[in-house]
């Protein structure tokens, strides 16, 4: 059999698992949240168009009211203004959409410590284990961040300081930007960026590094828990919004078993 027909087998009889990375996308969802005078996104709704009844007798429809923000989503470089002049959603060659992911898992710090930021330091520290980071593929980051996506302040974690979210550090943003040879980074919080990226240096490190490298991010991200340190391999797929500065994304991972 052809490469194509062995992986469908190798799905069908479970040596190979897909294992679903997205949230579900409700009312809801856990939205970001900024303060004044910034304006927000809308919750995500569904608006009824007819359920088989007079406004369409055998058929079911709605409208959606959605961000290109909200859930599990995947930001293109046009969402900073350091990625201004780059792609927008509908630009990203799909071949980059199915690529390697690794995972680095430091959710015990996290439950020590909610602003717990990723350093360059803890990479490296990963990478004397399972081996160099992905060319062309994702660094995931799984914090246990995606129990509390249920509930919106829990999620958000915010006090009179701002949101409390772990997230990577200034240094660590830049040098995934701009030498390891990833082409993005996914987490399991509301963003790509810490809860009090807003006091760093620059501020949103990840989104002015990352995407003003033209790299990605992919936000909202559940079941990290499911994945190998290595291994495995992740589909994304955005709604191919022209001048799009991202959109929902079902992401799932294909895992050896």
């Amino acid at each position: 059999m052809g490469a194509l027909q062995n992986l469908i087998a190798a799905i069908r009889d479970s040596t190979v698992e897909v294992v679903d990375l997205t949230a579900p996308l409700t009312s809801d969802t856990p939205i970001l949240q900024l303060p004044p005078p910034f304006a927000n996104t809308v919750p995500f709704r569904l608006e009824e168009i007819s359920r088989y009844d007079d406004r369409g007798p055998a058929w079911y429809w709605n409208d959606i009211h959605t961000g290109e923000h909200t859930g599990t989503h995947l930001d293109a470089p046009v969402h900073w203004v350091t990625g201004k002049d780059g792609e927008d959603v509908a630009a990203i060659d799909p071949a980059k959409l199915i690529a390697p992911a690794v995972v680095i898992d430091v959710a015990d710090r996290v439950a020590e410590n909610p602003d717990f930021l990723l350093e360059i330091a803890h990479v490296r520290e990963w990478e004397t284990r399972h081996g160099p980071l992905p060319q062309g593929g994702w660094l995931l980051v799984r914090t246990g961040w995606d129990a509390r996506s249920q509930d919106q302040q829990a999620y958000l974690n915010a006090d009179e300081t701002g949101p409390h979210t772990p997230g990577i550090s200034a240094e660590a943003a830049k040098w995934l930007a701009e030498e390891a040879p990833v082409i993005g980074v996914g987490v399991e919080t509301v963003g790509t960026d810490a809860g009090q990226a807003h006091g760093f240096e620059p501020a949103f490190p990840c989104h002015s590094y990352l995407l003003g490298a033209g790299k990605y991010g992919l936000t909202q991200l559940q079941n990290l828990a499911q994945l190998p340190p290595t291994g495995a391999v992740l589909i994304a797929a955005p709604l191919p919004i022209v001048g799009g500065s991202g959109s929902p994304t079902r992401v799932l991972a294909l895992v050896e078993r």
